[in-house]
């Protein structure tokens, strides 16, 4: 029988941490992840996003959501992808984790963002879930340098990327919004980075990796 695993392999991939599961959002995790982004990401005014998608009226959020989730599928290839993957901490959908690279056969390089809701902020789970998925990166897509950035002024994402051994790669200003902001680049290699004392558990990779032609 076909199985939408068989049709989309992407969908069984799993990645585990002492307290997160890191999955591919589904069609059926989209209401979930509207309810956790609706229960407040950020302080208003404070947008820590380039497009201020989170403060979206209720009746707008979701759609939006929907829509950035279909994209990321449909416009999905070996040369450019973006994987959307949901975090579940005991046993509730509380963000999510992007990662996704352009060209990684001949750049070896992916890039991250990533939102938690707030009533989970503060306690390391931003940390474990990047973790997570620079390890991907690094030990099984054999990346060689990860990227992400986020805006001066957003020490929390900044320090979550000092203490997993990112280093400054420049800054440029961007419109954030209606807003310009300047913003800071960071990078890390397998060499500078700071790994966890716990192991990455992953499941579904051969058939992920497969379908994203990574060798």
């Amino acid at each position: 029988m076909t199985t939408m695993s068989s049709i989309w392999p992407l969908f069984d991939l799993k990645l585990r941490t002492p307290r997160l599961e890191l999955r591919p959002i589904t069609d059926q995790d989209i209401p979930a992840a509207v309810d956790a982004a609706r229960s407040g990401i950020h302080e208003p005014g404070r947008n820590p996003f380039s497009t201020p998608w989170s403060e979206l009226p209720d009746d707008e959020l979701g759609p939006n959501m929907a829509r950035w989730y279909w994209r990321c599928r449909a416009e999905c290839t070996p040369e450019n992808w973006t994987l959307l993957l949901g975090i579940w901490h005991e046993g509730q959908f509380v963000g999510c984790q992007d990662v996704g690279a352009k060209e990684l056969a001949a750049l070896k390089t992916v890039s991250t963002g990533s939102w938690l809701k707030q009533s989970v902020q503060g306690v390391g789970l931003g940390k474990e879930m990047r973790a997570a998925v620079v390890l991907w990166a690094f030990d099984w897509l054999g990346a060689e340098v990860a990227e992400s950035e986020a805006a001066q002024w957003n020490t929390a994402s900044l320090g979550v990327s000092r203490s997993l051994g990112y280093e400054p790669n420049g800054i440029t200003r961007k419109a954030w919004g209606s807003k310009v902001q300047t913003v800071q680049h960071v990078r890390v290699t397998p060499d500078t980075f700071k790994r966890p004392e716990w192991s990455l558990q992953v499941q579904g990779h051969e058939a992920a990796a497969k379908f994203l032609s990574v060798r």
